[in-house]
């Protein structure tokens, strides 16, 4: 029997199989997480701000048309003059949860670039790592990286800037864990403090894929993790001084906390005392998969010759 399918159904459906490039799974990123928190009876809002640039060039048309969606979501889409204008505006949205005039409980925000823009916006995300998140809002970076040079002056990539910036970042390997490593990461800002870097290269989110969608997932609260007195978060106001390199300090040890109580780093064979292990990231990993393919390797064989892959 055919499925009764929409294209809209991208955004609409909550179960099922749906078709989407990496551009639109990164729109619903935004829709899921307005469902979870409107689901955990959160009144929050969201907010993107970026500035185009391949491979993300058609995010900001993407947004518009997904207009609809948006609003009755009570998500606000604010394209840039620049990056770094994208990025301060995010800071911004984490000072809603501290405002007493708020009418809602946060604001999650999403900044998207592509690599260069990252270089480029370096000052307002270093800035806006260490001044931190607010609980009930979070913020995800999406570094639009073309490894390859497809449609840039050079090859670029964001790791390291994000290691500068002392941000955690995720390396989906497909379209559909971008919606699994979105609300991750998302989930992740909010516990530590930490803006959250997301890498969607060119070969991933300029792709179409045709999925299930991942459940909900639920996150556990590290219960061996103790704040400082002082806090992860952003607050108002926090004039320049060592105060915030030492909350930096224990957002990184939160984000270890978190990351070791919502694991998401497999082992894909789980092979006991393997031999060898090939560690792998991103897309990387799907290369991989193939080559063991191409050579015959399945978990059978991976488990007879002690072969194993850890997927970061």
């Amino acid at each position: 029997m055919l499925d009764n399918y929409e294209l809209q159904d991208r955004y609409r459906r909550e179960s099922g199989r749906v078709l989407m490039t990496g551009t639109q799974a990164l729109v619903r990123i935004a829709l899921m997480q307005r469902t979870v928190d409107h689901a955990a009876g959160l009144n929050t809002a969201g907010f993107i701000s970026g500035y185009r640039g391949s491979p993300l060039g058609m995010v900001d048309q993407e947004l518009w048309r997904a207009r609809r969606f948006l609003e009755e979501s009570n998500i606000e889409f604010l394209p840039a003059v620049n990056e770094e204008l994208a990025g301060t505006a995010v800071l911004g949205s984490q000072q809603v949860e501290t405002d007493p005039g708020k009418t809602v409980d946060g604001v999650f925000g999403i900044w998207y670039g592509k690599g260069p823009g990252v270089d480029r916006a370096g000052d307002a995300l270093k800035h806006g790592n260490a001044y931190g998140s607010s609980p009930r809002g979070g913020v995800l970076v999406v570094a639009g990286d073309d490894h390859g040079c497809i449609s840039s002056s050079m090859p670029h990539q964001s790791d390291v800037a994000f290691l500068t910036f002392m941000m955690p970042h995720l390396s989906p390997a497909n379209v559909a864990e971008y919606l699994e490593y979105g609300l991750y990461g998302i989930a992740l800002s909010r516990f530590s403090g930490m803006w959250v870097g997301f890498k969607a290269i060119t070969e991933t989110v300029e792709s179409a894929m045709s999925f299930e969608l991942p459940p909900y997932r639920q996150f556990i609260t590290p219960s061996d993790f103790v704040a400082p007195a002082t806090g992860l978060h952003y607050r108002w106001p926090d004039f320049p001084g060592p105060q915030i390199e030492e909350r930096l300090e224990a957002k990184k040890a939160a984000t270890l906390a978190f990351a070791a109580a919502n694991p998401i780093d497999p082992k894909i064979f789980d092979v006991p005392n393997a031999k060898f292990g090939i560690v792998t990231s991103g897309k990387a990993h799907l290369d991989l998969m193939e080559a063991l393919r191409l050579l015959g390797i399945d978990a059978d064989e991976a488990r007879r010759i002690g072969v194993d892959v850890y997927k970061v």
